[in-house]
């Protein structure tokens, strides 16, 4: 937008707490500061089109989380907890077979019984109806793109993004400037690498001192099976095949209610080969012969991908700055060996509202609620991540084989003897300087999808329903593009080809020239390319308001 070009003034709002984000911590914070405190007003922001649109997650969820939050759900008739695991299968595949291991095996905290298979998405959508049943404000189809400070420095709101820009960053004919939230305190839970999380990580320097975030690229599909091939309850997770033994990920089958399985492929995003295809990787999973006979005449419904964070304890960076705390996934309280963070977002939710309302009733506002930073490692979050904190860092130093090994036996000694033999290991590199030079690797032969189980991934991301008018700046932003020429293509062949799983960036050459064109309307917000990319040269930020995926019972 030109510099000399006079904007109108935004039109503001205040509350007395800003919620950026309808997730599971975002949705729990509010619903607790209106339990606690029924006259605070609360506000959500939400950048999909509704709530649960942009949520896509496995997921087997602990109810730790809700039970504490809404002890009486149980009763409810409308609640999206149908189907409760009964039967938890771990395989180890090799390219023709696979091994069950024995679940006595297992660490206890891997165990399953008590939690249900449900869709993140539908969660959500009925957290959010008990929020507004008690006074809170939802404001889904806002995205929130820029962080207010005071002139002490402390957050004292967020704005939304202004509609109506074209592509050439003017303002165009439908043109409506954002607004401003004003709050006492605001909470970022925007999820997995949230761009303003991402600005008060750098402004207010909250990795100090911790180890670098890493994360992996889920990968998901719904699909509905024939009813001999379902088994409601059914939880089965799988490492190995089609992964080599130097690169970590796993997969998931969870069989919900309907005849419906959701089946899903993580990868880690410290993988080294720059020739590494998640997408096909995961569509290779499906044809292994333990896996393929549930998808036999069955039907695809959805498909969706989403960064996970896997760092864990020792990643999780300060949570509060002046003005407000981080929540949820956007703290990274995913517990990595179970591939759960829901319930630690839910209780974050709550650990933070508990100490804002706390702060609130004592008068204060926009100072650092450093109370939530002091005591989120003594309540069960901190328990069911320190338990778990050396799982990832082994599985990375050692491989799939030993590393997996070595963390169940880690697990078990803090189960039994409250602490581990390692300490606490540390990450090491970030996940964009894991990637080495094309050079050292060879490229991967992935067969074409037959369309029947395998598939493209156009006619995937067709399934996401995702949708961004193309009249807009593109919110994928390249702050180089020479240096994407000359090293991402150049030195590592262009990975953002094919880690993005749905087909966002293309190399196309055209007279002689390798151009970078940026397919931004296909784009699912995963985030991979703001972690994968080598240079850190690609920065994601929100598009306008309500778009992107639209994600049913995912």
């Amino acid at each position: 937008m030109s510099e000399t070009m006079e904007l109108p003034e935004r039109e503001s709002m205040e509350f007395d707490v800003v919620i950026v984000g309808g997730g599971p911590a975002g949705l729990s914070a509010a619903i607790r500061l209106k339990q606690v405190n029924p006259d605070l007003s609360v506000v959500v922001l939400e950048k999909g089109a509704e709530v649960g649109a942009h949520i896509l997650s496995g997921a087997v969820v602990d109810p730790i989380g809700i039970d504490r939050l809404l002890p009486d759900w149980r009763g409810e008739a409308d609640h999206p907890f149908k189907t409760p695991v009964t039967d938890d299968h771990f395989l180890f595949l090799g390219p023709a077979g696979s091994v069950r291991l024995p679940n006595a095996f297992m660490p206890p905290l891997m165990n399953n019984h008590g939690n249900y298979i449900v869709s993140l998405g539908n969660v959500c959508r009925w957290l959010a109806t008990h929020a507004e049943a008690l006074g809170v404000e939802i404001y889904p189809g806002f995205a929130a793109t820029e962080v207010l400070y005071n002139d002490e420095g402390a957050v004292i709101g967020v704005a939304t993004g202004d509609m109506g820009i074209e592509k050439n960053g003017e303002p165009g004919p439908n043109y409506t400037r954002g607004m401003a939230l004003l709050g006492k305190y605001v909470l970022i839970g925007e999820g997995v690498r949230g761009s303003l999380a991402k600005q008060l990580i750098a402004k207010f320097d909250l990795q100090k001192d911790r180890e670098p975030q890493k994360f992996g690229i889920g990968l998901k599909e719904l699909w509905q099976v024939k009813p001999e091939n379902h088994k409601p309850g059914l939880v089965q997770h799988s490492f190995g095949w089609p992964l080599g033994m130097k690169t970590g990920g796993g997969s998931f089958l969870y069989h919900l209610e309907d005849n419906m399985v959701a089946v899903g492929f993580v990868v880690h995003l410290n993988y080294k080969n720059p020739y590494l295809f998640p997408f096909e990787e995961f569509q290779r999973f499906k044809t292994h012969p333990a896996i393929a006979p549930t998808f036999e005449g069955a039907k695809r419904l959805s498909y969706g991908a989403r960064a996970i964070t896997e760092g864990g304890y020792q990643s999780v960076p300060k949570l509060s700055f002046p003005g407000g705390a981080l929540i949820g996934c956007s703290a990274g309280f995913v517990n990595v060996p179970r591939i759960k963070g829901s319930h630690n977002a839910v209780l974050s939710g709550m650990l933070a509202a508990e100490k804002i309302a706390e702060a609130i009733a004592a008068g204060r506002a926009n100072d650092e609620p450093v109370e939530i930073e002091n005591e989120w490692r003594s309540t069960d979050i901190g328990t069911d991540l320190k338990r778990v904190r050396n799982v990832k860092p082994l599985w990375s130093k050692f491989g799939t084989a030993i590393g997996v090994a070595l963390g169940g036996l880690d697990m078990w000694t803090n189960q039994l003897f409250g602490f581990s033999v390692f300490g606490t290991l540390g990450h090491g590199k970030t996940d964009a300087q894991s990637l080495e030079p094309a050079s050292r690797h060879k490229k991967i032969d992935y067969p074409k999808p037959d369309g029947v189980l395998t598939f493209d991934r156009l006619s995937s991301v067709f399934l996401s329903n995702t949708n961004h008018e193309e009249d807009q700046p593109v919110h994928l932003q390249v702050k180089d593009i020479a240096l994407q020429k000359s090293s991402e293509l150049g030195i590592f062949a262009g990975p953002s080809t094919r880690y993005c799983p749905a087909g966002v960036y293309e190399w196309v050459e055209k007279d002689g020239e390798m151009n970078y064109v940026i397919n931004a309307q296909n784009c699912v917000h995963c985030k991979t390319c703001d972690i994968k990319d080598p240079n850190q040269n690609i920065n994601w930020v929100p598009p306008q308001g309500g778009e992107g995926p639209v994600y049913p019972n995912m």
